[in-house]
């Protein structure tokens, strides 16, 4: 039996024809038309000259083609590449010459400069256009049956978002993504009843194997939001009586402080789930309360398909925690000897099992660099209590060094969310000639409020010792976001007065 993770789709398909498997807006694609277009598209494909084991590009935004070219690609016996809309001429020659992809698929709305990124990487684009593209498939001869593939086959090459240097491919095999999904569903008792809204994008890791291959897997409905907005995400739960949402926690603050919030019957929800990033203890209270809905947070990266621990609908959750390993998956704090450390105590988290990738794409030094005997390194400083629960303390990239201590940004922030005034906070260092390093915050206040740089340092001053409250606090409108919605901290822009010392 082929470990293939198009499977998933076809044994979906055999059991729910006529059911919608994805909608957006107006339309609705079911089971039977998403399988028959993934056999058009495999057709394409070797029309076009791709064998077992090519790479492909996708470049779409959440509508019904993405989960049908998906599937068709993997149907083929090829490796997906997902790759960001938003990526510009230079980035897309990266993401298919890293990968020596022969062609890509990209979105009709970003052709132009995807096209000149694939021309200089010698792969073919091929435009998507609602219309045409449909016709393209179905003039295609269907390939019937589904390639071969071992479970340790790679199916996606997943990229790191490249926070130092650039971005490396995360090979992602058919079973561990096929594994991760049917967990993932499984937390949620995800049935085919289910109605989940797909908000988080598809190129992304938590998008495509929670949403997306969650609900195949499943048998559930996809309903897609192309690009976030929370005013059109509570309406779409109304619309279309959603009973999952899974987001990033700056999406759930959004859709908390709508202005349209109270117009939208939001009581089909379910279940929620969160991850991405940490999330505020106070925000999850604030949302669950507001919307009568369960929020489980899990935890998890690109390397690791991406689900490594959650927190059980039917067991204790702890504020702040990530919950604790899923089935399958073994979790430790480490120190920087790879030493597990006593519990309670600060230090790496590293993680082992069928979630984990093949290793980076050409890249066996980065591999190495992450890789100790079955151990992924995640870079995330965590803890673990007497109960095995695992807290995220905070990224080691983004930990604060202050005159010697220690400064995790997360602790900070949790303080910040629980202002009044305060909708947004990201903490980060800031240079500092006597410090090394200070503590810093950028804030965004709620909708007509109005607080002091001063009241909220004495607040936070309340909370935290001497040494790790924000010195350097600065109001802003936004903060700047990825794809999913995370707060992106590298990007924040210090103003000049306060890097000057005179905030």
């Amino acid at each position: 039996m082929s470990e293939n993770l198009a499977t998933i789709l076809t044994d979906s398909a055999e059991r729910h024809g006529d059911k919608t498997a994805v909608k957006l807006d107006d339309v609705e694609v079911s089971y039977g038309l998403l399988n028959e277009g993934s056999k058009g598209l495999a057709g394409l494909l070797r029309e076009k000259g791709v064998e077992r084991g090519d790479r492909v590009g996708l470049m779409l935004p959440n509508v019904p083609y993405f989960p049908l070219i998906y599937y068709g690609i993997l149907r083929a016996g090829a490796v997906v590449v997902p790759m960001n809309v938003l990526l510009k001429g230079r980035e897309v020659n990266f993401y298919l010459e890293d990968p020596e992809a022969k062609l890509m698929f990209v979105w009709h709305q970003v052709a132009e400069a995807a096209e000149a990124g694939a021309k200089e990487a010698g792969a073919e684009a091929i435009v998507v256009k609602p219309g045409e593209f449909d016709e393209l498939v179905q003039d295609q001869d269907p390939v019937e049956e589904v390639a071969d593939a071992e479970a340790d086959d790679t199916a996606v090459i997943l990229y790191t978002s490249g926070t130092t240097g650039k971005p490396k491919g995360a090979e992602l095999t058919h079973a561990n993504l096929k594994t991760n999904a049917t967990l993932a569903g499984r937390l949620v008792d995800v049935s085919e009843e289910d109605i989940e809204l797909g908000a988080l994008p598809l190129f992304h890791s938590f998008g495509q194997t929670c949403t997306m291959n969650g609900a195949v897997a499943a048998g559930a409905q996809m309903t897609q939001l192309p690009r976030f907005d929370p005013d059109k995400a509570l309406e779409i739960i109304e619309r279309d009586k959603a009973t999952i949402f899974q987001g990033v926690p700056t999406m759930y603050n959004a859709m908390l402080h709508s202005d349209k919030r109270e117009e939208f019957d939001t009581s089909s929800l379910r279940v929620c789930m969160s991850g991405g990033s940490a999330m505020p203890e106070e925000l999850m209270r604030n949302f669950e309360e507001a919307f009568d809905c369960m929020i489980l947070e899990g935890y998890g990266l690109s390397e690791t398909s991406p689900v490594a621990s959650f927190n059980h609908g039917n067991r204790e959750r702890k504020p702040g925690s990530i919950g604790t390993p899923i089935e399958g998956v073994e979790m430790k704090i480490v120190d920087e000897d790879g030493n597990e450390v006593d519990q309670g105590e600060v230090g790496e988290i590293v993680i082992k099992g069928h979630n984990i990738m093949k290793g980076y794409w050409n890249r066996p030094d980065a591999t190495d660099e992450v890789m100790d005997d079955g151990w992924f390194h995640s870079g995330d400083m965590g803890k673990v209590d007497e109960d095995g629960y695992f807290f995220i303390v905070d990224r080691k990239k983004e930990l604060i060094i202050r005159g010697g201590y220690n400064v995790y940004p997360r602790e900070v922030e949790e303080v910040l969310y629980e202002h009044p005034c305060v909708q947004e906070a990201a903490v980060i260092g800031v240079d500092d000639e006597k410090m090394g390093e200070e503590v810093g915050a950028a804030v965004v206040l709620k909708k007509g409020e109005d607080v002091s740089e001063d009241d909220l340092r004495d607040f936070v001053k309340n909370e935290v010792a001497n040494y790790k409250y924000p010195r350097k606090i600065w109001f802003t409108d936004e903060l700047p976001k990825g794809p999913t919605g995370k707060i992106l901290k590298r990007e924040i822009e210090i103003p000049q007065e306060v890097e000057a010392g005179s905030a």
